[in-house]
């Protein structure tokens, strides 16, 4: 049987590395651990140098310097200057010089790590700079040695630096990474409210509709009620309830489970061309489909779906009582053909989906103004998907939506420029003046 395994020791060094110094669940215990590692290994060079072996005095500014490394963390500048102010006096008396060295680098590693470029580069040139002119005074001490102890410091230096570059890049990406995981939160929370939006305008217009008819029934001709036309309206608004009430479950559903961990479009609800005909049927529409065997991914499926509805409940809303709507879908190799007013979006390359709405209303006059977001929905959704949508009234009269919904996955950056709604661009509840 496989058991789990932990992280290896190579990933947890990592981890202890890029670990911001004021992350440590317990700062102080690590710290004495610390000193008392570099202590030990210090201590164990000096007692190897039996020609330098430290004396009484020597051991005490030996401790003394590896016992500020408990400090280390949180005054790092305070702690390196004890620790010089404990090794100049040990060197002087001509102690192991290098049994030292583990409790200095660590010092100026913590200095390094902890403090910015210019303070690092200033008193690491310092400490050098003392380390070399006490080896000079003291006279025992080579060129080579003092190469080499300048070597060690410098290294140490490096260390932190490196240290230090590393952790700021790992705390970037990580910032990347939230704000992309934010990015596609408040993605996918948009995409549920324009759902929410496409959904309840639409069946409640229909709803409004099918309730005035029957309502007109009943006061007409009370004389001569028309059972069949009143349970016919009333059979229809249950079945828009039922539809608009299953699929605001399942968006409910989806708002759930982003609560519990990140949202995707695989849970949500993505309609079809498939559903087309049962949502063209209910508004009394004309649905014409062309796309013979084309695969149509579903996210351009769900575009044009929202596209259609959005488009048939403004064709319900603002064409009037004896208008008719007309939608076609189709596939095409090109843009958007056909004179259609308004802002021109640009062309979208390769096969698309097109999807033309069209109604011969004549409109019903200017209505109150509202702050609907119809069109700018049906841009949006476009947009979602990398194509075009343009809305505007026909020269014979009547309303058309065009949209082009590119099949093939578009490189990010490829958007057509250009479409972004304008400030009196008509909304849902604007109706536009209609002309014959």
């Amino acid at each position: 049987m496989n058991r789990p395994t932990g992280p290896g020791l190579g990933e947890r060094a990592a981890a202890l590395l890029h670990r911001e110094p004021g992350d440590s669940a317990h700062p102080l215990r690590a710290d004495a651990a610390l000193a008392a590692g570099a202590g030990l290994l210090g201590a164990a060079i000096a007692y190897a140098d039996t020609a330098l072996r430290p004396s009484a005095l020597g051991w005490t500014l030996f401790a003394a310097s590896a016992l500020a490394l408990l400090w280390r963390r949180r005054h790092p500048m305070a702690v390196l200057a004890a620790i010089v102010v404990c090794i100049a006096p040990y060197q002087l008396l001509n102690n192991a010089h290098m049994g030292t060295m583990p409790i200095a680098m660590t010092a100026l590693y913590t200095v390094a790590a902890t403090g910015t470029v210019r303070r690092t580069a200033t008193v690491g040139a310092c400490v050098v700079a003392i380390a070399i002119t006490g080896m000079s005074f003291n006279g025992v001490h080579g060129v080579f040695g003092v190469f080499r102890t300048s070597g060690w410091l410098v290294a140490a230096l490096v260390l932190g630096v490196a240290v230090r570059n590393s952790r700021a890049y790992v705390a970037e990406q990580r910032a990347v990474a939230a704000r992309e995981t934010e990015r596609k939160l408040t993605e996918e929370r948009l995409r549920i409210a324009r759902d929410l939006h496409d959904l309840l305008a639409h069946s409640i217009t229909l709803i409004g509709v099918r309730t005035s008819v029957a309502a007109h029934v009943l006061t007409a001709s009370p004389d001569r009620l028309d059972r069949a036309a009143v349970a016919a309206a009333l059979d229809s608004i249950a079945d828009t309830c039922r539809e608009a009430r299953a699929e605001l479950r399942t968006t409910l559903t989806v708002l759930r489970a982003g609560e519990q961990g990140p949202l995707s479009d695989e849970h949500g609800p993505l309609p079809d061309l498939d559903a087309l005909a049962d949502l063209v049927r209910s508004a009394g529409a004309e649905l014409t489909v062309a796309t013979g065997d084309t695969h149509v991914p579903p996210a351009v499926g769900a575009a044009a779906y929202r596209i259609v509805q959005e488009s048939l409940t403004n064709a319900v809303r603002h064409a009037g009582p004896d208008a008719t709507a007309r939608v076609r879908v189709e596939t095409a190799g090109g843009p958007v053909s056909g004179p259609v007013p308004g802002p021109v979006s640009g062309p979208v390359p390769g096969p698309v989906l097109r999807v033309t709405v069209t109604d011969d209303g004549r409109g019903a006059g200017p209505a109150a103004g509202g702050s609907g977001f119809g069109i700018l929905g049906m841009r949006e959704r476009a947009r979602s998907v990398g194509g075009t949508l343009e809305a505007g009234p026909q020269s014979s009269g009547g309303f058309r939506v065009a949209a082009d919904l590119p099949l093939v996955p578009r490189a990010l950056g490829d958007e057509p420029m250009g479409d972004e709604p304008m400030e009196d661009e008509p909304m849902e509840d604007e109706p536009v003046e209609r002309t014959a």
